[in-house]
């Protein structure tokens, strides 16, 4: 498998008899280059000696030597100066541009290796590797947790990049957007996101000292405002009122769809409409909300920016149909603490990247170590297996790991999937 030819290659596991090529010429890997996971080679930049001679430059690594036909690189230039195709069966010779000739060798994985691997893709335990976690180096275990930590942060950051591109950089829409696909939860998550990228902000902000008129706006964009208003209560009809007078005021694109909005499994106080009024208020009451959240020094500093009740129509009702006992409906501090995690501490990483600001990320990484785990079905899988799960910092390493590496079954790229084929059990 070419995978694993690749994994075999980039860590040398070569077996102890002396490596040629399939004309009998001498090879010995210096170093065997850095991996390219774009077009071209597999290898960028690396050092051989054949037959004596020190080569630099790129290798291919292929499962059959015919691949390379298939792959038409016998007519792109691009692999022209590939200096040893690597393969797992030399069924033929391979060739430049220019009809040169390219050095090829037969790579052989080990058994064991190859056993190892096979036991990571089949095995129905998971997670696969669980057998040797308990027993890695704290200091293995610590080093690819930070480093599946800042792939996370880079991976969120190119995300908040694209927003910013559709937002002409306006950092403060962006900010809300990513907010409000937060306050989804997960269920509601991309509802969320096409409503908040629906919202005419401008428009929002000459109506903002009114907490009506900005429920309204919400409310309205969401399509809540769109029931018959039969049998409905006076704050609804006001609403909705409000709302026709804004839609012609400034002209706003159709309402969404309320079949959107996922309401099965929900428990009430994750209702959208509640949701929504939560965000009204917060939009409400705070004018330079991204801002204020970056200059946040700490996390609590951070959740008390953020912490939103709503106004008092809803401490009494879930929908406008369903009437709930008075009580304020204030986001808790499980809800704070997902959005400093999911949505905060993204953005400081990204603002700080933008700004070139190492003071920003150093903060995120800090709110990140500070903070509980998250509770869910990943991070108690790991801590089942044996991975302590103690931090948000923790969780959301461990989210990555599952996300980007074990659902792709990418264990060849994964230092525990790495530790696991080195280990002979």
């Amino acid at each position: 498998m070419e995978q694993l030819l690749h994994y075999v290659w980039k860590h040398k596991i070569f077996p102890l008899s002396a490596l040629q090529t399939t004309s009998g010429q001498p090879v010995e890997v210096i170093d065997p280059g850095l991996p390219n996971i774009n077009a071209g080679p597999d290898f960028f930049n690396a050092k051989l000696k054949i037959d004596g001679t020190l080569w630099v430059g790129n290798v291919e690594v292929h499962t059959r030597a015919s691949d390379w036909l298939l792959h038409r690189h016998d007519r792109d230039k691009a692999y022209d100066n590939v200096i040893l195709h690597v393969v797992g069966e030399s069924n033929c010779d391979v060739y430049r541009t220019n009809g040169e000739l390219i050095p090829q060798m037969v790579l052989a994985c080990p058994e064991t290796v190859s056993r190892r691997y096979e036991e990571l893709r089949q095995t129905e335990i998971y997670p696969p590797c669980y057998s040797i976690l308990a027993s890695l180096p704290k200091l293995t275990v610590h080093s690819w947790l930070s480093a599946l930590q800042v792939e996370r942060f880079e991976q969120k950051a190119r995300a908040i990049s694209c927003r910013l591109e559709r937002c002409n950089h306006h950092w403060e829409d962006v900010f809300f957007i990513t907010l409000a696909r937060n306050f989804g939860f997960g269920l509601n998550g991309d509802a969320f996101e096409a409503w908040a990228n629906r919202l005419p902000f401008r428009a929002v902000d000459k109506h903002r000292d009114s907490l009506l008129q900005v429920e309204a706006f919400f409310l309205g964009q969401a399509g809540l405002l769109e029931e018959d208003s039969a049998g409905m209560d006076d704050y609804y009809l006001k609403l909705q009122k409000e709302f026709r007078y804004l839609q012609h005021k400034f002209g706003l694109a159709a309402p969404m769809s309320v079949e959107q909005w996922r309401f099965l499994r929900l428990r009430p106080d994750n209702f959208p409409h509640v949701r929504l009024a939560q965000l009204a208020k917060l939009y409400h009451k705070e004018r330079a909300l991204f801002s204020r959240v970056m200059e946040a020094e700490t996390p609590e500093a951070v959740k008390k920016i953020l912490s939103a009740d709503t106004s008092v129509y809803w401490e009494e009702h879930f929908n406008f149909r369903k009437v709930s006992p008075r009580r304020e409906k204030r986001v808790g501090d499980g809800a704070l603490n997902l959005i400093a995690i999911n949505t905060v501490i993204p953005f400081l990483y990204a603002y700080g990247m933008h700004k070139a600001d190492d003071a920003l990320c150093d903060r995120a990484t800090r709110f990140l170590e500070s903070l509980k785990a998250e509770n869910n079905h990943v991070t108690r899988l790991w801590d089942g297996a044996g991975l302590p799960v103690s931090t948000a910092a923790d969780s959301q390493a461990l989210l990555q790991l599952q996300k980007e590496y074990c659902d792709k079954k990418d264990c060849l790229c994964c230092r525990f999937g790495y530790e696991y084929l080195k280990h002979n059990g």
